[in-house]
Parts: structure tokens; sequence; C-alpha cells
């Protein structure tokens, strides 16, 4: 009890706390093939000198192509790094901080999923700075003095919201993941292309998507002041994955569907910088990292049980986000219109092929997650504490499917 009221009494703290780190302020290009204005978008900001930093399979798709063509084509000097992995270690930013200096990089383009917008992040914030080590940047907040290089971040997937959040997760030396919020971040761009997304295995989009989904909702759930842009952007990113998500899965190569979920996966990555996450992340993280399944899928087997949780407190919320996704009406009875909005993702998620419940989940595991996801969820404003008996019923609704 004594740690369950600490957490208690610090969950407004984190959505406070947010509120002070500053974001960046950047441009937004969207459409497919949009890549290619990279070089010119340089230029015009008299860069001379890229990393375009991106990992191994893009680069072994040559999906970074057209990007370096269209520098080079704008007389913009360009060198490539492309050893990033799916979880980015202090020795790989390390590497790449390294080609930024050595090739006096005045600018970095990013191409690709969380881990090369975090790894990104972490090489601009270190590059102006070779003095210091990697290790200083992997704090919790890490400031870059005098601000990071200029970055022009162009996402593969269309999940993680990562080309604009301030948040980077990096494996330390010691091989323990990092989360670091970055201070002094400089993206000057972000390119929306959906030609990146458009051949993305099925189980990709879909997870990522779902992944997307979540960040918006739990921003709206999340115990935090915001904007009514803020709010907006987070309704629409749910209301973009609803409609668009089963249009792809049921062609995947509707253009307009793909170029959708990538804008919505960019406004959940604003309800990360502004809104922070919740208890469904605190869950899919736990669960995801003791048993090795995707962060995205996770995720969906998380959705249900932990928002219906909340659903007493979040009443209002949901329904307001029923009525603007045309789920509901506005002057139903808010317990009807948030319920709308429960069916409405059950559905979703039964449309994506979801198990009913996760099996690999252990009851005899209980107690160990339950440390895991209350050392998480301190990290969110959620919209009320779980005590950890509720979490452990949870555990179980997860495992057997609600």
């Amino acid at each position: 009890m004594p740690l369950y009221m600490g957490r208690k009494a610090i969950r407004k703290v984190p959505g406070t706390v947010i509120k002070a780190a500053p974001l960046p302020k950047f441009q937004l290009t969207e459409g497919f093939g949009s890549r290619q204005i990279v070089g010119e978008l340089c230029r015009e900001a008299g860069f001379h000198s890229v990393l375009l930093v991106t990992d191994q399979t893009l680069f072994g798709l040559g999906l970074h192509e057209k990007a370096v063509s269209s520098l080079k084509a704008s007389g913009i000097r360009v060198t490539l790094f492309h050893e990033i992995d799916s979880e980015p270690t202090a020795e790989i930013v390390e590497a790449g901080r390294q080609a930024a200096i050595s090739c006096q990089a005045d600018s970095i383009v990013a191409i690709g999923g969380g881990s090369v917008m975090d790894s990104s992040k972490i090489i601009a914030a270190s590059a102006r700075h070779p003095h210091l080590p990697i290790r200083h940047y992997l704090h919790k907040f890490a400031v870059a003095e005098g601000g990071s290089l200029p970055m022009i971040n162009i996402p593969s997937t269309a999940g993680t919201g990562a080309e604009c959040t301030v948040g980077a997760v990096i494996k330390n030396e010691s091989g323990v993941k990092n989360s670091s919020v970055v201070i002094g971040l400089n993206v000057a761009h972000v390119i929306l292309d959906s030609e990146l997304i458009v051949n993305a295995p099925v189980s990709v989009t879909t997870w990522c998507a779902i992944d997307a989904l979540s960040h918006g909702l739990e921003g709206l759930l999340a115990d935090v002041e915001s904007s009514e842009e803020d709010i907006f952007k987070s309704r629409e990113c749910v209301r973009m994955i609803l409609e668009n998500l089963p249009l792809v899965l049921e062609d995947p190569g509707n253009i307009e569907a793909r170029q959708a979920t990538l804008l919505a996966a960019h406004y959940g990555g604003n309800a990360i910088n502004t809104q922070l996450a919740g208890y469904v992340h605190a869950f899919a993280h736990s669960i995801g990292a003791l048993y090795h399944i995707p962060h995205g899928k996770a995720i969906a087997w998380c959705l249900i049980p932990v928002v219906a949780a909340q659903e007493n407190q979040r009443y209002e919320e949901l329904a307001a986000l029923a009525v603007h996704c045309h789920l509901a009406e506005a002057q139903e009875p808010v317990e009807a219109a948030a319920d709308k909005m429960l069916l409405a993702l059950r559905d979703l998620l039964k449309r994506c092929g979801l198990e009913k419940g996760c099996k690999q989940l252990q009851e005899r595991d209980y107690d160990q997650l339950t440390s895991m996801i209350d050392a998480d969820s301190i990290n969110y404003s959620p919209s009320r504490t779980l005590t950890d008996s509720e979490i452990r019923m949870l555990l179980d609704q997860v495992r057997r499917g609600y």
C-alpha cells in the first residue's frame, strides 16, 4: 500500500513535467514519393553536408536512393550511415556520431522507423560535442547544448510517430534500454511519404497502426491539461486509424488510406509529446519485454481491458471521441456513447485478426509483471492509479481475452 500511495501521489507529475519540455517546430510535407523533395529542402535551408541515417533493411531495399538522388541533384554532399538495427545500442550511435563528425555534417536526414529516428536524435544531439561520451545523452533528460544538428525526418512506418517526438530509446553500454527526452532537438522538417509503406507486410501495417491509435487514445485519457489543437489531433489519430486501417487491409495499394495512416501516426507522436501515454503502454511494454512480443501486438491485447478499466473516469472523453469518430450522436448519454467507442475498438481488433487472449502470458509471472507495470506507469499521468490487485486482474483479462 505505501508504494501504491507513492505512485498515486506523483500521478500528475509527468504530465506537468512534459509541458515544460521544449518541442521542435517543423514544417510538414505529405504525399506519395514526397521524399524526392529533400534535396530542395536542404538547399533552401543552406545545408551543404548531410548524414543520411537509415537501417540495414531499408538500405538493402534501396528505399533511400530517391532521397540520395534528390540531395545530389541539389548539390548536397551525402554520407550514408545504414548500420541501425531494431534495437540500437550506444556503440551503434557512437559510430553514427563519428560518421557525422568525419563528413562535417551540418544536418541529418533520417529515413526509417522508430529505431532510426531515436538513433538519429542522439547522433544529432551529440555530433557538435565530440568530447562528451554518448552515455551523457542517455540520461532521463539529454540536453543538446546549443541545439542539435537540424534534422529532416522521413518515417518508414505508420506507427511510432517518432519523427516528431523528443524521446529516444537506446541500449546503454550495459545493454539496458535507456529512455531519454532530448532537450534542444532541432527537427526542421518532417516528410510523410506513403511510398515507403505501401509494400509493408500486413503484420507490420496492422500492429503499427494499432500502436498509433493507442497513442491518440491514451493521450485523450491521460490526466493532462491539453490544448484544443492537441485534443483535436489525438481524436483525429483515432478516427483515421479506425476508418483507414480496414481499407488498407482490404486493399494494401490504397495510397490515400496509407497516407492517412501516416498522418494518424504523426498525430499520435504529438500525443506522446504533449499528453503522454498510459497504462496500455505500461502493460504492453512489460508483457512485450518479458515474452518478446512485438510492441504493437502487445498493445492490441492490452487495449480493451485497460481502457475499459478507466471508462468510469473517462466517460466524457470516450463519448466525445465516439462523436468525433461518427460512432455516436452528440445528444446520446455519455455512458452509451463511450460503450460504442469500446465496441468500435473491439471490432477493429477482430478485423485485424487478433487472437483471443495472449497465450504467452503466464499466471506465474503476474508478480514480476505487476512490479514492471508499477515501475513503468510512473512515467505517465493516467486517469487513475491502479492497485496491484487491479493490475493482476487486468493481466488475467489480457491472458484470457476480454
